[in-house]
């Protein structure tokens, strides 16, 4: 049988869902805050029915969490967070070890170092704001030279899963000082196209930010 590509148009639940997720990723929404399906619905100018199946869908996800009649973000266990970051250990310095050899272009390298160039303008002036957006772009910067689009999807998604971690400890400024430190030696392995570096910072910023999580919710 040959059958003809047909292009996919967004759905409206497909855009529900990716204004919730940036939603999550962006805000400083903690675990145990509830998102209630009327609510978004009222705010987004849509149905009920498209929210409910966004919503259910970031659940599936284990971006939320089903309780009673409505959704909340989850609060993580020790456990949660060891399995989240074990992933994120076994995958991000690989990912980032397969494009060191491209990003010794400096028009390919140039949006991480875009990014990079935010997150310290952000630092120096104390915007918690802009800093946790600028460091979002740099892995969405880096992750965009990534071939394999499930990788992309794993890290994503399993960074997401941390995503109130940033609201609990990029507001304090020697966090951020070590985050600017652990992506400025990732930018440098870049730079020279150095995998094996660059995947050596990755690991290092990693387990940077998993121990300032643990300490700013007490389960270190």
């Amino acid at each position: 049988m040959s059958l003809q590509v047909v292009d996919r148009v967004p759905t409206l639940a497909d855009q529900v869902y990716q204004s919730l997720r940036a939603h999550l990723r962006n805000s400083s929404v903690r675990g145990g805050e509830p998102i209630q399906e009327a609510q978004v619905a009222e705010q987004m100018g849509v149905s009920r029915t498209p929210v409910r199946e966004a919503l259910g869908r970031l659940a599936n996800e284990g971006l939320l969490v089903q309780s009673r009649r409505s959704f909340v973000t989850p609060e993580l266990t020790r456990k949660d967070v060891d399995d989240i970051y074990q992933i994120r250990f076994l995958v991000e310095p690989e990912a980032i070890r397969s494009v060191a050899a491209r990003t010794v272009d400096p028009i390919l390298r140039a949006p991480i170092e875009a990014a990079m160039a935010a997150t310290v303008a952000a630092d120096s002036a104390g915007d918690v704001k802009a800093f946790r957006e600028a460091n979002a772009m740099f892995r969405t910067a880096w992750l965009g030279l990534v071939s394999n689009e499930r990788l992309v999807r794993i890290i994503d998604l399993h960074a997401d899963h941390m995503q109130h971690a940033r609201a609990l400890t990029l507001g304090t400024p020697e966090v951020r000082s070590i985050v600017v430190r652990n992506l400025e030696r990732v930018m440098e392995a870049l730079r020279t196209g150095d995998g094996e570096a660059a995947a050596a910072a990755m690991v290092e910023h990693l387990a940077g930010a998993k121990q300032a999580y643990l300490a700013a919710v007490a389960l270190d």
